[in-house]
């Protein structure tokens, strides 16, 4: 399994990389890449390490696992690679941030562009089997990805983090919120009947937040 990250999480993450739940995940996910179609490519599992340095983390998003269908996944949660349509629930974001900080819609999905200016993309999940949602839970990644959150809560201050619907929250719960900026809404999923997403306003509220303690805002 390729691990490319930024150069300044290998010390912050070394200690995941060498315990054994770690080497078993690692076993795991190189036989399904063997076996079956998993996404994404073997080169972007780690991409939101590897666009956004622990350095520069700023806001925190949290998704649960990698979009199954063809081509979708590119390592990011909720970003699509370019030139694959947009999936409903990011449609549903990119229209909070146009009515809440009056950006337009762009046409393309892949948000790469959010994490080099330090927004993490962090599914809990990092890989799954095409066509089968939920397929790599519970082999270890929810395990890592714990450790990331708990990380970045432990070592940096005024992180913005956002947490849309239960499982994001669930995972939420190690962030120390003396420290950090949380954000909660719904799922932005059009599926999810009851979310509050849409007028959440998070995005203009972690740019203020994100200014008044002295960063630079995201343009989202």
């Amino acid at each position: 399994m390729q691990v490319k990250i930024a150069e300044s999480w290998k010390p912050i993450l070394q200690a995941e990389f060498e315990k054994p739940y770690f080497e078993q995940l690692v076993n795991f996910v190189k036989k399904e890449y063997q076996k079956y179609t998993v996404y994404p490519p073997g080169g972007l599992i780690f991409n939101a390490f590897n666009k956004c340095s622990f350095e520069e983390v700023k806001v925190v998003i949290i998704g649960q696992d990698p979009y199954h269908g063809t081509g979708q996944a590119n390592g990011l949660c909720f970003s699509v690679a370019d030139n694959i349509p947009i999936p409903p629930s990011l449609q549903n974001i990119f229209k909070e941030v146009q009515d809440d900080v009056g950006a337009p819609i762009p046409k393309t999905g892949n948000l790469e562009r959010w994490a080099v200016q330090g927004v993490l993309l962090l599914n809990a999940i990092l890989t799954v089997r095409a066509k089968e949602p939920g397929s790599h839970q519970n082999k270890g990644w929810e395990i890592f990805t714990d450790a990331v959150i708990r990380k970045i809560s432990d070592l940096k201050e005024n992180i913005v983090f956002m947490l849309w619907g239960k499982y994001a929250q669930e995972k939420g719960k190690v962030i120390d919120t003396n420290k950090h900026f949380v954000l909660k809404a719904g799922h932005p999923s059009p599926l999810n009947r009851s979310s509050n997403f849409l007028g959440s306003r998070h995005f203009s509220q972690a740019n203020n937040y994100l200014i008044a303690k002295g960063f630079s805002p995201i343009a989202w």
